[in-house]
Formats: C-alpha cells, sequence, structure tokens
C-alpha cells in the first residue's frame, strides 16, 4: 500500500480568496475542483520556485475549505450554472455555448515540503516563505484567478511554516497547534472504506448490483421506511406493530461526496511526439477517464496527523492508474495503522 512520501515541513498559505475556478471536476461530478487540480498547482509551483532559485519538493497537498460560493441558481428540482455569453462568431451568428461551472471559494492550502535547507539555516524559512506565496499570488487555482489581499489580510493571514523534522511527540504537537488556526473549515480526506461497504451492503440485496451503482448512491439520499423488529415492538398493540421510522442511506455518515481521485488508462502509452494535437509533444501520451471514489469534509479539528488531511499522487504505468491518494483513516482503523516518518 502507498502512503504519504516523507517530508520536513508543513507550508500553510491560509485564506486564499478564488474567483471563477472550475466546479466541474469530472464528467460525472460538480461542486469543487478536483483533487488532481491541487496537485497540478503543486508541481507547477514546485518549477516555478526552483526557476526563482528556492531548492525544495513539494511532496503533497492538504485543502481546507472556508467558504464556497458555486456560481449556480435552483428552480425547484433543476439547477443550472450561471453562464457568461460568448462573443458572436465572424458572420455575426451566435457562438455555441460551452457550458462551465464556476466556483468562489476561500481556501487554506497545505504543502508537505522537503528541504533539507530550512534544517541547516533555519532563518531561510522566513525569507523563503514570503517568496512562495507571492509567487503562487500570480498563479491560478484550478482555473480561479486568486484575488489580492489588503494589507491587514496580508497580515492576518501570513503564510506561515509548521516544523514536522522533530521526533513523533514534537510533530503531533506541533500539528495539534497549527491546525486550530484552519477553524473554521473542512479538509476533504477519502473514504474508499464507504465505497466498499456500500457496495457489499448492496449486494447483500441484489446480486446485480455494480461498484457504480453503490457510487452513485452517495450522491443522492434515498428515503426507505424500516419496520421496527419483533423485539422493539413486544407489548405493543399488534395493529400498531407495524409502525417504524423513516431512514435514509446517509444517516450519520457525516459530510460524503462523490469525487474524482484521478485517471485510469484506456490504451497504451504512447511515445512522445506521435500522437498529433497533444498538448506537450516532448512527453508520452495516453488516452485515459475519471477514476472516482467516495471522500469526505471533516473540520480539521477532527484529525490528529497531517498526512490525514495530505493528498499526494501514486502513478503506476504498468497498470494504467494514475491516482490521488490520501492516508485519513476512520478511528476504527487507526488501532493498526503506524505512521513511518522516517
Amino acid at each position: 500500500m502507498s502512503r504519504c512520501p516523507s517530508h520536513n515541513f508543513l507550508v500553510v498559505l491560509p485564506h486564499l480568496r478564488i474567483q471563477n475556478a472550475n466546479a466541474v471536476s469530472s464528467p460525472l461530478t460538480h461542486g469543487f475542483p478536483s483533487v488532481t487540480a491541487f496537485l497540478g498547482l503543486m508541481w507547477a509551483l514546485e518549477r516555478s520556485c526552483r526557476t526563482q532559485g528556492l531548492n525544495l519538493s513539494f511532496k503533497a497537498v492538504g485543502v481546507v475549505c472556508h467558504d464556497h460560493q458555486e456560481q449556480s441558481t435552483h428552480s425547484g428540482f433543476v439547477g443550472s450554472f450561471c453562464l457568461t455569453r460568448n462573443p458572436v462568431d465572424k458572420d455575426g451568428s451566435t457562438a455555441a455555448i460551452v457550458e462551465e461551472g464556476r466556483i468562489h471559494m476561500d481556501l487554506s492550502l497545505i504543502l508537505a515540503v522537503d528541504c533539507p535547507h530550512w534544517e541547516s539555516e533555519p532563518d531561510a524559512k522566513a525569507k523563503d516563505v514570503p517568496r512562495i506565496a507571492q509567487i503562487l499570488s500570480n498563479m491560478r487555482i484550478a482555473g480561479g484567478s486568486i484575488l489580492a489581499s489588503t494589507e491587514a489580510q496580508k497580515r492576518r493571514h501570513a503564510a506561515y511554516v509548521v516544523d514536522q523534522s522533530g521526533n513523533d511527540d514534537e510533530r503531533k504537537h506541533q500539528f495539534l497547534h497549527a491546525r486550530m488556526g484552519l477553524l473554521p473549515g473542512y479538509a476533504l480526506v477519502a473514504r474508499d472504506d464507504l465505497l466498499k461497504s456500500r457496495f457489499a451492503e448492496l449486494q447483500a440485496s441484489d446480486a446485480s448490483t455494480t461498484m457504480l451503482d453503490a457510487w452513485l448512491s452517495f450522491a443522492r439520499i434515498n428515503w426507505r421506511y424500516e419496520v421496527k423488529s419483533s423485539s422493539e415492538t413486544d407489548g405493543i398493540d399488534s395493529a400498531k406493530a407495524e409502525k417504524g421510522e423513516w431512514i435514509h442511506n446517509r444517516a450519520g455518515q457525516g459530510w460524503i461526496v462523490p469525487i474524482p481521485v484521478g485517471y485510469g488508462a484506456l490504451g497504451e502509452l504512447y511515445a512522445a511526439g506521435s500522437v498529433n494535437n497533444a498538448r506537450d509533444m516532448e512527453t508520452p501520451f495516453r488516452f485515459v477517464e475519471s477514476l472516482y471514489s467516495i471522500g469526505q469534509w471533516l473540520s480539521p479539528h477532527r484529525l490528529d496527523d497531517p498526512r490525514e488531511m495530505l493528498w499526494y499522487a501514486d502513478s503506476n504505468p504498468d497498470t494504467g492508474l494514475y491516482r490521488c491518494r490520501n492516508d485519513y483513516h476512520p478511528l476504527s482503523d487507526l488501532l493498526d495503522l503506524q505512521y513511518d516518518f522516517d
């Protein structure tokens, strides 16, 4: 099983205000940008930092959303994106509209950093972190623009570093203190376990159920009437013995959402430059489709380890899987789990 790459520091970029980010995260989901967008941002930021002379590596990224406003309208059971009007064609006719969902967000980014230079020269962090924030301010996040902050906002929400280079107790203490600065907000974590359990539950009642059926069941609320068992109705009039209650499939599970978690190959890997009109003619090319799983939004104060909120890439070209991974585990699984920080 893959694990989050080792890192020495966490760089926290708090309360970034994003305007018009892409709300369509995959062909089947919308409402918040895909995790792949934030991993792409992390790699682009690393390349930009290196061109500016900053010798560091970003290993994983975490996202905490404080506020969001999807640009959509709702009328009854139907929702529609607020679309912009495209310019007319050269002949004056109306151009086709490509539906694009947009969302405004207030979020914090947590970057897992491997930088030996910061360990040998602790004072370098105070110089490098503002430069990282400055470089990021000129980039886009999931296609959205980062709004400029006032001087008061810059002082209140300045980027900072969380040291993770000490022993286990020191690392935990540093993170427990830092996570409170991310409140109020919600961090997105992976819940692949829920998808597996839901699939087994549906299979028990209908053997023809597929994994897609299980995944779609998390995208909606299904109500059902559950009759109380005989033990619960003992001593009750037989006319009332069939009474029960209405429950739904997401009761007591928290803020669960279907999410895309990467890409799966549709065919072989083509040599660089062999496919016409590819975006990068110097990189091998492959046709892929989205991979889906289940995520959960959790308040940061419910996380005891930074790796529970960090997402990282797990690429396996041999099997054709290019996945985003997260090491969150429910409390029931933590008894048998140990993290290796070395």
